[in-house]
């Protein structure tokens, strides 16, 4: 019998080329230079591939934001406690977080998911409960979870997304929360691309040189005691990954599977996407990269995933803040896709042949 996750894969289409096709030959007949919006144009273009709408229309702003803990914070990987990741699932739902404030300036609703919080949280009516288990293992002394686990953890984000487009979600937005999760990003990235840590491992949180030191040195550990297999991303994401990690992959996977664009948000949420991409190649031309994150391996990253991030603003917070942003800008894309009037229905003349 098929997983979830094999039949969520098995529905993830092509974009729609009559669609683009229209989209295109619209914004080269409305009242401005062909190309002068630039990446507003190709994005618009793209957005109506995604839907199969050539007008695609962005009502229902959803971002995702998993949470789970990471058992190598042991190896002092972190400038923060492990205690600030349920504190700040509580800030999230109490909306006294960045991504609250973005959400709401965009007008998105918030999704907050534990996928493995090292914390027993209450009940909440805002919390969605995925617990796979109070955090992963610590990858420095062997595997983050078992296949069984990162199974459950890709299926979880896959029930998360499709309970929301029930709800209503034409536009995705992924982020997260997880102290010492920025440490299994970087070995996924270092297991799939074949960088160095050197060139991946980053600051975090704010790590000082001689945590920087330490923490390349945990990723180099882990990827030796597990060893990884680049050509299976469950086996990637089971031996080094992390619980969040996997739900957003799932995430991305089902939100692609229902023809809706992703926006992924930095670090975290770009070895997701390496993962879903690593399940799915024909995920990647769902995908936004909302911006490039200040975090060192992130541009790597993006070249691995064949991505051109829209905006470049040294953000490095995570909680989706990024992907809210860019949900902004696909928005705007199809707003002047659809909204601004053409030379012939303005009466405006046409460059001259």
């Amino acid at each position: 019998m098929e997983s979830r996750l094999q039949q969520i894969i098995a529905r993830v289409q092509p974009l729609d080329e009559r669609a683009q096709t229209l989209a295109r030959a619209r914004q080269d007949t409305l009242t401005k230079p062909q190309g002068s919006l630039g990446r507003l144009e190709a994005l618009s273009v793209q957005l109506a591939g995604i839907t199969g709408d050539p007008l695609p229309r962005i009502q229902h702003k959803v971002i995702v934001t998993m949470a789970g803990d990471h058992g190598v914070v042991a190896e002092g990987v972190s400038a923060y406690p492990q205690e600030v990741t349920p504190q700040m699932v509580h800030n999230f739902l109490r909306g006294g977080a960045a991504i609250n404030v973005l959400a709401r300036h965009v007008g998105a609703r918030v999704v907050v998911v534990d996928m493995g919080v090292a914390a027993h949280l209450e009940p909440h009516r805002n919390l969605m409960d995925k617990k796979v288990a109070l955090g992963t293992g610590n990858i420095a002394r062997g595997p983050a979870m078992t296949p069984e686990q990162a199974l459950q953890a890709l299926e979880a984000g896959i029930a998360v997304v499709e309970a929301e487009v029930a709800r209503g979600l034409d536009i995705l937005g992924t982020g997260d929360m997880g102290i010492g999760n920025t440490t299994p990003s970087a070995a996924i990235a270092v297991a799939l691309t074949g960088h160095p840590a050197v060139e991946i491992v980053g600051r975090g949180t704010g790590v000082d040189d001689a945590g920087l030191a330490r923490k390349i040195a945990v990723v180099e550990q882990a990827l030796t005691v597990n060893r990884p297999d680049p050509a299976d991303a469950l086996d990637v994401l089971a031996k080094v990954g992390g619980f969040e990690i996997g739900g957003l992959a799932g995430a991305m996977l089902a939100a692609t599977a229902h023809r809706r664009p992703v926006v992924i948000d930095g670090f975290i949420s770009g070895a997701a996407a390496m993962i879903a991409i690593g399940l799915a190649p024909q995920v990647r031309p769902y995908l936004i990269a909302a911006h490039r994150s200040q975090e060192r391996g992130h541009r790597l990253m993006l070249e691995w995933l064949g991505l051109e991030p829209l905006l470049d603003l040294d953000l490095r917070l995570g909680e989706g803040t990024g992907a809210a942003l860019g949900i902004f800008l696909a928005e705007a894309a199809c707003k002047i896709l659809a909204e601004m009037a053409t030379f012939g229905e303005a009466g405006v003349s046409e460059k001259e042949k």
